[in-house]
């Protein structure tokens, strides 16, 4: 095969030896089945480069077959790195994430817990107001623009033959302006999941499973809060702190007084925005009263709690830095 003598050895050494963990571990949990290969056609490309494979030369990253990239650095790396992973994304944007060695630093004194009640509305309604993480609404800002360019797309679409370049250009701004909405809604769902993570210890989060939203008349609203996004950055940078994560069970979290525990007899409708106890009087917004019926729950245990911690000591630990 005298293509292979074209590409990289270290890349398809690394490619063999992903191979053969993936069909180790297939083996290993008795699937006995040997791991899908991806399609040329249909798959993105990636490659991985041992330390041997690679090289950094003032700012420029050296890949074998005499390729020169000129990289744009998101941040300094703080070590020397192990290996590096090349890909291309969806609009032909091309990224190098790196595996590097660094001390992992303790993370701040956390004081109590809180409690977060997934929405619409406000993404996020938490016991404590200063911690909502209010809907922005990126896609729905650019949405004029993104009509526009789906528009030109669909116009330029032809049946049964072959696309133009003015349909793949078309196609192309519209992947770029949802991806736009998409890394700006990662943003801010970072930001806010360290901000909810830095200031307490335990975290109890309602396990909503926003899917259902997509056949709704409100698909296009929650696909622009995106609730999945929040849920998963939160639940990641709180094992990374060793903080205590939560999962309840959302069912009745709405209709229970977070006052007296009297649950009430009829269901809310999404109509109805506030909270009213007929036991003790306690009134509410909905979402606020589900959020402290979630922390009262989570304190008392009356589910399966997922502790994470971490030792007294941290070793050095390999992670990559995307860049």
């Amino acid at each position: 095969m005298p293509w292979l003598r074209e590409g990289s050895r270290v890349a398809q050494q690394q490619m063999l030896r992903e191979y053969a963990q993936s069909l180790d571990l297939s083996f290993r949990v008795k699937e006995r089945r040997r791991p899908k290969v991806k399609s040329r056609k249909t798959s993105l490309p990636s490659l991985e480069y041992t330390r041997s494979g690679f090289s950094l030369r003032k700012g420029r990253l050296i890949l074998p077959k005499g390729v020169t990239i000129p990289v744009v650095w998101s941040r300094e790396l703080p070590s020397e790195p192990t290996s590096v992973r090349v890909r291309q994304d969806s609009l032909g944007h091309w990224y190098a994430s790196f595996v590097v060695r660094r001390e992992i630093t303790d993370s701040p004194q956390g004081q109590g817990g809180i409690g977060i009640d997934w929405g619409v509305t406000t993404t996020a309604t938490t016991t404590d107001p200063t911690f909502d993480l209010p809907h922005l609404g990126h896609r729905r800002r650019c949405a004029a623009e993104l009509a526009k360019a789906q528009r030109a797309m669909a116009r330029r679409h032809r049946k049964g033959r072959p696309q133009s370049r003015g349909y793949s250009d078309a196609k192309r701004r519209v992947a770029r302006l949802t991806k736009k909405a998409a890394r700006r809604t990662t943003h801010d769902s970072r930001m806010w999941a360290k901000h909810v993570v830095d200031q307490h210890n335990l975290i109890a989060i309602e396990d909503f499973k926003p899917t259902f939203l997509a056949k709704s008349t409100m698909a296009r609203k929650a696909a622009d809060a995106a609730i999945g996004t929040a849920k998963q950055e939160l639940i990641k940078r709180a094992k990374r702190s060793g903080r205590t994560v939560v999962m309840v069970r959302p069912a009745y979290t709405t209709m229970t007084c977070s006052a007296c525990f009297a649950r009430t007899k009829q269901r809310l409708e999404l109509h109805e925005r506030d909270f009213r106890c007929d036991s003790c009087g306690f009134a509410d917004s909905r979402d606020r009263n589900a959020a402290r019926v979630i922390l009262a729950v989570a304190e008392r245990g009356h589910v399966s709690v997922e502790d994470v911690r971490r030792s007294n000591h941290h070793p050095q630990v390999d992670s990559p830095v995307a860049v």
